[in-house]
């Protein structure tokens, strides 16, 4: 069977995938450039979307593609939206709804997983409210982590760990849509923490 990765997200995993197809220019265009992923590569995020909205495409966007890797990148815009717009979404609706999906994906033939952390640095000093949102929904992650038997991706800790050395508008400039190098920094934690 051939090997299929699919990698779904919000815009920090999208990076424009249908302006320049088939990856954008992020991560997941690092990645696979990199050379060290020998499979398929497909990316299906989409900007602006939150954990539910994956939800309603998983089928179609993950499943439809016989997996046997999937990479969730997801959170950031689940918190976003309660400041932005007031619209929260719930620790328990967040963690209700990344089980199903990952249920349901482990029920069609198994495929690896890979978790990564949302990721938030607070160039703006209304963010600094964020963490109060986001940091559960991380701990979610975590959970569904050790739950599924998923290799997770600790992006926050580890951007939040740079940027004691380097400014955090280097890594993201508002905080939340990493830089070229931010990509590129993604790209290397990711390959590593799946053993590439």
């Amino acid at each position: 069977m051939s090997k299929v990765t699919v990698f779904i997200g919000d815009s920090v995993t999208d990076c424009g995938r249908l302006i320049e197809p088939p990856y954008g220019d992020g991560y997941v265009f690092n990645i696979a450039s990199s050379g060290r992923l020998s499979s398929a590569i497909i990316n299906v995020g989409t900007s602006g979307h939150r954990l539910i909205d994956l939800e309603n495409r998983w089928n179609t966007d993950v499943l439809a593609h016989q997996p046997t890797l999937v990479s969730v990148a997801i959170g950031i815009n689940d918190t976003w939206r309660r400041y932005d717009d007031n619209d929260p979404t719930s620790v328990e609706d967040f963690e209700n709804s990344y089980r199903r999906v990952l249920t349901a994906t482990k029920a069609q033939g198994n495929p690896e997983l890979v978790l990564c952390e949302p990721f938030l640095l607070e160039v703006r000093d209304e963010m600094n409210t964020w963490r109060e949102d986001l940091d559960p929904k991380i701990a979610v992650v975590h959970k569904m982590a050790d739950e599924f038997g998923a290799k997770l991706v600790p992006f926050d800790q580890h951007f939040n760990a740079i940027s004691n050395e380097m400014a955090m508008a280097e890594l993201a400039d508002d905080g939340i849509h990493p830089s070229k190098l931010g990509h590129q920094i993604m790209a290397d934690l990711w390959l590593r923490t799946v053993g590439l």
